[in-house]
Protein backbone atom coordinates (compact mmCIF):
# COMPACT_ATOMS: atom_id res chain seq x y z
CA UNK A 1 0.00 0.00 0.00
CA UNK A 2 1.19 3.78 -0.86
CA UNK A 3 0.31 6.15 1.73
CA UNK A 4 1.26 9.81 1.43
CA UNK A 5 1.85 12.43 3.62
CA UNK A 6 0.22 16.01 3.01
CA UNK A 7 -0.48 18.88 4.35
CA UNK A 8 -2.09 22.33 3.11
CA UNK A 9 1.12 23.84 3.95
CA UNK A 10 4.50 23.59 5.21
CA UNK A 11 5.34 23.65 9.11
CA UNK A 12 2.38 21.20 9.84
CA UNK A 13 4.47 17.90 10.68
CA UNK A 14 4.45 15.97 7.58
CA UNK A 15 8.30 14.60 8.46
CA UNK A 16 7.76 14.32 11.36
CA UNK A 17 4.79 11.74 10.74
CA UNK A 18 6.51 10.38 8.07
CA UNK A 19 9.53 9.86 9.73
CA UNK A 20 8.35 8.11 12.48
CA UNK A 21 5.69 6.26 11.36
CA UNK A 22 8.18 4.84 8.97
CA UNK A 23 10.39 3.82 11.86
CA UNK A 24 7.52 2.98 14.22
CA UNK A 25 6.41 0.06 11.09
CA UNK A 26 10.17 -0.91 10.11
CA UNK A 27 10.09 -2.64 13.38
CA UNK A 28 7.33 -4.41 12.55
CA UNK A 29 8.66 -5.47 8.78
CA UNK A 30 9.99 -4.09 5.88
CA UNK A 31 9.21 -0.50 5.22
CA UNK A 32 9.83 1.99 2.43
CA UNK A 33 10.26 6.03 2.71
CA UNK A 34 10.41 8.10 0.30
CA UNK A 35 11.21 12.05 0.71
CA UNK A 36 9.40 13.74 -2.37
CA UNK A 37 10.04 17.24 -0.83
CA UNK A 38 12.76 17.59 -3.11
CA UNK A 39 12.96 21.51 -2.78
CA UNK A 40 13.80 20.98 1.00
CA UNK A 41 13.96 17.16 1.86
CA UNK A 42 14.67 16.84 5.70
CA UNK A 43 13.47 13.08 6.41
CA UNK A 44 17.39 12.36 6.02
CA UNK A 45 17.90 14.02 9.37
CA UNK A 46 15.93 11.33 11.16
CA UNK A 47 16.75 8.14 9.67
CA UNK A 48 20.67 7.55 9.54
CA UNK A 49 21.34 4.73 7.06
CA UNK A 50 23.97 3.65 5.25
CA UNK A 51 24.27 4.64 1.81
CA UNK A 52 23.27 1.91 -0.96
CA UNK A 53 23.26 3.72 -4.21
CA UNK A 54 23.03 7.27 -5.30
CA UNK A 55 22.51 8.66 -8.75
CA UNK A 56 22.42 11.85 -10.79
CA UNK A 57 19.51 12.70 -12.14
CA UNK A 58 18.92 14.38 -15.35
CA UNK A 59 15.82 16.09 -17.27
CA UNK A 60 15.33 16.60 -21.24
CA UNK A 61 15.89 19.84 -23.15
CA UNK A 62 15.71 21.02 -25.96
CA UNK A 63 19.48 22.36 -27.89
CA UNK A 64 19.48 24.52 -30.85
CA UNK A 65 20.96 23.20 -33.95
CA UNK A 66 21.35 26.12 -35.93
CA UNK A 67 22.68 25.09 -38.87
CA UNK A 68 19.84 22.70 -39.36
CA UNK A 69 17.07 25.40 -38.52
CA UNK A 70 15.09 26.59 -41.53
CA UNK A 71 13.32 29.05 -39.28
CA UNK A 72 10.08 27.76 -39.97
CA UNK A 73 9.15 29.25 -36.39
CA UNK A 74 6.96 25.92 -35.75
CA UNK A 75 8.75 25.07 -32.46
CA UNK A 76 7.11 28.73 -30.84
CA UNK A 77 4.27 27.53 -32.06
CA UNK A 78 3.87 24.08 -30.51
CA UNK A 79 5.64 24.73 -26.86
CA UNK A 80 2.78 25.78 -24.49
CA UNK A 81 5.12 26.81 -21.93
CA UNK A 82 6.99 29.75 -23.81
CA UNK A 83 10.08 28.22 -23.42
CA UNK A 84 11.19 28.06 -27.23
CA UNK A 85 10.81 31.72 -29.20
CA UNK A 86 12.20 32.82 -32.12
CA UNK A 87 13.68 36.17 -32.23
CA UNK A 88 14.74 37.55 -35.97
CA UNK A 89 17.23 34.43 -36.96
CA UNK A 90 17.55 33.25 -33.77
CA UNK A 91 15.85 30.32 -31.68
CA UNK A 92 16.25 30.88 -27.83
CA UNK A 93 15.42 28.09 -25.15
CA UNK A 94 14.76 28.77 -21.71
CA UNK A 95 15.28 25.54 -19.81
CA UNK A 96 13.76 26.96 -16.54
CA UNK A 97 10.44 26.70 -18.66
CA UNK A 98 11.08 23.72 -20.39
CA UNK A 99 8.58 20.95 -19.82
CA UNK A 100 10.29 18.06 -20.93
CA UNK A 101 7.54 17.49 -23.45
CA UNK A 102 9.15 17.13 -26.79
CA UNK A 103 6.82 18.47 -28.77
CA UNK A 104 9.33 20.81 -30.31
CA UNK A 105 11.91 18.37 -31.27
CA UNK A 106 9.48 15.49 -32.05
CA UNK A 107 7.33 18.14 -34.68
CA UNK A 108 10.84 19.89 -35.75
CA UNK A 109 11.17 19.15 -39.23
CA UNK A 110 14.80 19.69 -39.63
CA UNK A 111 15.82 18.18 -36.36
CA UNK A 112 17.08 21.37 -35.37
CA UNK A 113 16.21 20.68 -31.62
CA UNK A 114 17.12 17.31 -30.51
CA UNK A 115 16.72 16.75 -26.65
CA UNK A 116 20.01 16.60 -24.44
CA UNK A 117 20.06 15.27 -20.44
CA UNK A 118 20.80 18.28 -18.31
CA UNK A 119 21.55 17.43 -14.44
CA UNK A 120 18.37 18.44 -12.26
CA UNK A 121 19.15 16.84 -8.77
CA UNK A 122 20.68 13.52 -7.21
CA UNK A 123 18.91 10.36 -5.66
CA UNK A 124 20.03 8.52 -2.76
CA UNK A 125 19.15 5.31 -1.22
CA UNK A 126 20.10 4.40 2.33
CA UNK A 127 19.01 1.38 4.20
CA UNK A 128 19.00 1.03 8.44
CA UNK A 129 17.98 -2.47 8.96
CA UNK A 130 14.24 -3.18 7.85
CA UNK A 131 14.10 0.66 6.45
CA UNK A 132 14.97 1.50 2.96
CA UNK A 133 15.47 5.37 2.98
CA UNK A 134 15.10 7.42 -1.05
CA UNK A 135 15.72 10.63 -0.91
CA UNK A 136 16.12 13.33 -4.14
CA UNK A 137 17.40 16.57 -3.49
CA UNK A 138 16.86 19.09 -6.13
CA UNK A 139 19.85 21.29 -7.73
CA UNK A 140 20.26 25.08 -6.17
CA UNK A 141 18.53 27.46 -9.06
CA UNK A 142 16.80 24.53 -10.48
CA UNK A 143 12.89 25.98 -10.96
CA UNK A 144 10.92 22.52 -11.59
CA UNK A 145 10.58 19.75 -8.91
CA UNK A 146 8.25 17.91 -10.59
CA UNK A 147 10.49 15.80 -13.14
CA UNK A 148 12.79 14.76 -10.06
CA UNK A 149 9.28 14.02 -7.86
CA UNK A 150 8.74 11.52 -10.89
CA UNK A 151 11.61 9.71 -11.47
CA UNK A 152 12.16 9.20 -7.54
CA UNK A 153 8.53 7.60 -7.68
CA UNK A 154 9.58 5.61 -10.86
CA UNK A 155 12.74 4.85 -8.92
CA UNK A 156 10.77 3.34 -5.79
CA UNK A 157 8.22 1.33 -8.16
CA UNK A 158 10.95 -0.30 -10.11
CA UNK A 159 12.78 -1.52 -6.96
CA UNK A 160 10.75 -2.73 -4.18
CA UNK A 161 7.81 -5.42 -5.09
CA UNK A 162 3.77 -3.75 -4.55
CA UNK A 163 3.40 -5.80 -1.04
CA UNK A 164 5.66 -3.24 0.85
CA UNK A 165 3.97 -0.53 2.69
CA UNK A 166 5.79 2.45 1.28
CA UNK A 167 5.20 5.93 3.03
CA UNK A 168 5.96 9.48 0.66
CA UNK A 169 7.04 12.41 2.48
CA UNK A 170 5.05 14.82 0.06
CA UNK A 171 6.15 18.46 -0.53
CA UNK A 172 3.34 21.23 0.77
CA UNK A 173 1.13 22.78 -0.44
CA UNK A 174 -1.13 22.13 -3.44
CA UNK A 175 0.86 22.68 -6.49
CA UNK A 176 1.84 20.40 -9.46
CA UNK A 177 4.62 19.05 -7.10
CA UNK A 178 1.60 17.72 -4.88
CA UNK A 179 -0.43 16.35 -7.21
CA UNK A 180 2.69 14.51 -8.65
CA UNK A 181 3.83 13.44 -5.48
CA UNK A 182 0.26 11.49 -4.33
CA UNK A 183 -1.18 10.73 -7.68
CA UNK A 184 -0.53 7.30 -7.63
CA UNK A 185 -1.27 6.82 -3.63
CA UNK A 186 -3.84 4.90 -2.21
CA UNK A 187 -4.24 6.60 0.58
CA UNK A 188 -3.16 10.17 1.73
CA UNK A 189 -2.95 11.31 5.35
CA UNK A 190 -3.27 15.10 5.39
CA UNK A 191 -1.20 16.87 8.73
CA UNK A 192 -2.87 19.79 9.94
CA UNK A 193 -2.39 21.73 13.18
CA UNK A 194 -5.36 23.45 14.73
CA UNK A 195 -4.63 26.94 14.14
CA UNK A 196 -7.00 29.69 11.61
CA UNK A 197 -3.78 29.03 9.37
CA UNK A 198 -3.63 25.06 9.52
CA UNK A 199 -7.69 24.97 8.92
CA UNK A 200 -7.64 27.72 5.83
CA UNK A 201 -4.89 25.20 3.93
CA UNK A 202 -6.12 21.90 5.40
CA UNK A 203 -9.18 22.99 3.68
CA UNK A 204 -7.25 23.72 0.25
CA UNK A 205 -5.49 20.65 0.55
CA UNK A 206 -9.21 18.62 1.14
CA UNK A 207 -10.26 20.07 -2.29
CA UNK A 208 -7.67 19.50 -4.33
CA UNK A 209 -7.80 15.77 -3.15
CA UNK A 210 -11.14 15.83 -3.99
CA UNK A 211 -10.68 16.73 -7.08
CA UNK A 212 -8.22 14.05 -8.14
CA UNK A 213 -10.24 11.72 -6.40
CA UNK A 214 -7.92 9.94 -3.76
CA UNK A 215 -9.30 9.21 -0.27
CA UNK A 216 -7.91 10.51 2.63
CA UNK A 217 -7.88 11.04 6.34
CA UNK A 218 -7.03 13.80 9.27
CA UNK A 219 -4.25 13.86 11.33
CA UNK A 220 -3.74 16.96 14.04
CA UNK A 221 -0.30 17.98 14.80
CA UNK A 222 0.09 20.17 18.61
CA UNK A 223 -3.59 18.77 19.31
CA UNK A 224 -4.34 21.28 22.51
CA UNK A 225 -3.70 24.46 20.90
CA UNK A 226 -5.71 26.82 18.92
CA UNK A 227 -9.40 25.91 18.67
CA UNK A 228 -11.60 22.71 17.44
CA UNK A 229 -12.11 24.07 13.83
CA UNK A 230 -10.38 21.64 12.56
CA UNK A 231 -12.29 18.68 14.16
CA UNK A 232 -15.22 20.49 14.09
CA UNK A 233 -14.79 20.64 10.35
CA UNK A 234 -13.99 16.92 9.90
CA UNK A 235 -16.82 15.96 11.72
CA UNK A 236 -19.19 18.31 9.70
CA UNK A 237 -17.92 16.83 6.14
CA UNK A 238 -17.32 12.97 7.77
CA UNK A 239 -13.84 13.30 7.57
CA UNK A 240 -12.33 11.38 9.24
CA UNK A 241 -9.47 12.35 11.90
CA UNK A 242 -7.01 9.56 12.81
CA UNK A 243 -5.25 10.82 14.95
CA UNK A 244 -4.15 13.59 17.31
CA UNK A 245 -0.69 13.92 18.21
CA UNK A 246 -0.73 16.06 21.74
CA UNK A 247 1.13 19.64 21.84
CA UNK A 248 4.42 18.94 23.99
CA UNK A 249 7.61 20.39 24.38
CA UNK A 250 9.14 17.29 24.73
CA UNK A 251 8.03 16.39 21.42
CA UNK A 252 9.94 19.48 20.05
CA UNK A 253 13.07 18.81 22.03
CA UNK A 254 13.55 15.48 21.14
CA UNK A 255 12.67 16.88 17.00
CA UNK A 256 15.13 19.73 17.43
CA UNK A 257 17.91 16.65 18.03
CA UNK A 258 16.73 14.89 14.93
CA UNK A 259 15.23 12.12 16.91
CA UNK A 260 11.77 10.01 16.48
CA UNK A 261 9.44 10.78 18.69
CA UNK A 262 7.14 7.23 19.08
CA UNK A 263 9.74 5.35 21.03
CA UNK A 264 10.22 7.92 23.84
CA UNK A 265 6.47 9.56 24.42
CA UNK A 266 3.90 6.57 25.26
CA UNK A 267 0.80 8.94 23.91
CA UNK A 268 2.29 9.32 20.42
CA UNK A 269 2.53 5.63 20.01
CA UNK A 270 -0.89 5.11 21.57
CA UNK A 271 -2.47 7.71 18.04
CA UNK A 272 0.55 5.42 15.45
CA UNK A 273 -1.10 2.65 16.96
CA UNK A 274 -4.58 4.09 15.98
CA UNK A 275 -3.43 5.24 12.80
CA UNK A 276 -1.74 1.68 12.38
CA UNK A 277 -5.06 0.27 12.94
CA UNK A 278 -6.57 2.52 10.49
CA UNK A 279 -4.34 1.74 7.67
CA UNK A 280 -4.49 -1.83 7.69
CA UNK A 281 -8.74 -1.52 7.36
CA UNK A 282 -8.66 0.81 4.23
CA UNK A 283 -5.98 -2.15 2.72
CA UNK A 284 -8.29 -4.65 3.46
CA UNK A 285 -10.76 -1.99 1.49
CA UNK A 286 -8.63 -1.57 -0.98
CA UNK A 287 -7.92 -4.94 -1.83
Amino acid sequence: MKIAIASGKGGTGKTTLSTNLAGYFAEKGEMILADLDVEEPNSGLFIKGETVYKEDKYKMIPEWEQEKCSLCGLCQEVCNFHAVIQLMDQIMVFPELCHSCYACSELCPTGALPMVPKKMGELNHFQKDNLTFVESRLDIGQEQAVPLISQTNEYVDKHFHKEVLKIYDSPPGTSCQVIEAVKNADFVILVTEPTPFGFHDLKLAIDTLKEVKIRFGVVVNRHGIGNDDVVNYCQKESIDVIAKIPNSRRIAELYSCGELIYQKIPEVKHQFENIERYIFAINKKVS
